[in-house]
């Protein structure tokens, strides 16, 4: 089995070799880069990677810039490093598109236990090339490409948002609750006042709106989302 390729991005030069020294031994090839030019350089470039660590605070490009950057032309998973309790950052990150984030200081485990959740549920996408299509009103959802259609419109979603659109179409009808989707989509228990689940629902709201008008997504306020079936 290849090594998994992560990107470090952060300007913190002895945090980054202590990651580097713990993780590697963990069979991940890791590459670092210590400000956000460099950083999006590396991420844009022809090298795939499985995950990118992203600081917020970096010189040159901070690290929402960075993000912005790159949604424009990758959907490579980022899990966000933030400052301890600012909820402004977690939130302006998962609206900009990261897919998870964690709050500086972390314990390295955790650190390591999130890596690994979306890392693992990235590699089990292909598997689903054995899986048909998706079709629900006007939403087409293809595993084998991993696309989503609406109206007939591409809808370019991350790796997140596609996991979350995928468990609510096969479970159409049924409320999922955020407790299910935190566990099988971002790997992780969903902790109290922890608002990463909603705000990526809501970037999956705007996206399908774009081309289609009609709620395809409803809330049950404290217990979790229901896909609705047109008729």
């Amino acid at each position: 089995m290849s090594a998994k390729k992560l990107l470090l991005i952060d300007d913190d030069l002895e945090l980054t070799e202590l990651l580097k020294e713990y993780l590697t031994p963990q069979g991940y090839e890791l590459d670092v880069a210590h400000d956000g030019e460099a950083g999006l350089s590396l991420a844009t470039s022809h090298k795939h990677y499985d995950l990118i660590l992203l600081d917020v605070m970096l010189p040159k490009l901070d690290g929402f810039e960075v993000l912005k950057k790159l949604r424009t032309s990758h959907l490579t998973p980022v899990l966000m490093l933030t400052a301890k309790g600012d909820d402004y950052d977690k939130i302006f990150g998962l609206e900009m598109g990261a897919d998870d984030y964690l709050a500086k200081p972390f314990n390295h485990r955790e650190l390591s236990a999130r890596i690994k959740a979306l890392v693992r549920r990235m590699a089990l996408l292909p598997s689903s090339s054995v899986q048909q299509n998706l079709k629900l009103g006007n939403v087409e959802l293809s595993p084998p490409a991993q696309q989503v259609f609406c109206a007939n419109n591409l809808v370019e979603l991350t790796a997140t948002e596609y996991s979350i659109l995928h468990l609510l179409m096969i479970n159409h009808g049924s409320l999922v609750s955020k407790q299910n989707i935190s566990e099988k989509v971002l790997g992780k228990k969903l902790a109290a006042f922890d608002r990463s689940i909603d705000m990526h629902v809501s970037n999956l709201r705007k996206k399908l709106a774009a081309f289609s008008p009609e709620e395809k997504i409803k809330t049950h306020r404290g217990a979790g989302y229901l896909y609705l079936v047109s008729t």
